[in-house]
């Protein structure tokens, strides 16, 4: 399953990047992610996180506890999140992708493009995946008006 979101922020690429490139913003604004704990504080290693989903489904909730790793950053451009479990059994991969773009010479503008991407079966299926698809919109919706 993938899911993609673009929108058109009124900041500069530096000012969303503050939002999008470190998931300790995230709470903030997503409601699909219900807490972080950074793992990881080292500076010569790519930064670690502890990250709890949770959706609701009518009166059921649905969580999960990912270990999320940060794979690229490219300041004001490019942050990408990755599964990265420490034990040895096969996890399904979560990708979190956020792509920055100026959309003007001024720099005033910004065009985003999140990309999620899962290929495990806890968060699928119609009704899930339109659960999953409502927070990420959501999501949208509260960083929009978090940078405004």
């Amino acid at each position: 399953m993938q899911i993609v979101r673009e929108l058109l922020a009124p900041v500069n690429a530096s000012q969303l990047f503050e939002h999008v490139g470190d998931l300790d913003a995230y709470p903030a604004w997503m409601p699909l992610i219900h807490g972080v704990e950074r793992l990881s504080t080292a500076v010569d290693e790519d930064p670690l996180w502890s990250v709890e989903l949770r959706a609701k489904v009518g009166p059921f909730a649905r969580s999960k506890r990912l270990r999320m790793r940060r794979t690229e950053c490219r300041p004001d451009e490019l942050a990408v999140f990755e599964r990265n479990e420490d034990d040895d059994r096969h996890h399904s991969p979560w990708v979190l992708r956020a792509d920055l773009t100026p959309v003007d010479g001024r720099g005033e503008q910004t065009m985003l493009r999140m990309t999620l991407t899962y290929d495990g079966s806890l968060w699928a299926g119609p009704v899930l995946e339109r659960v999953l698809d409502d927070q990420v919109r959501r999501g949208s919706e509260a960083l929009l008006e978090l940078v405004a």
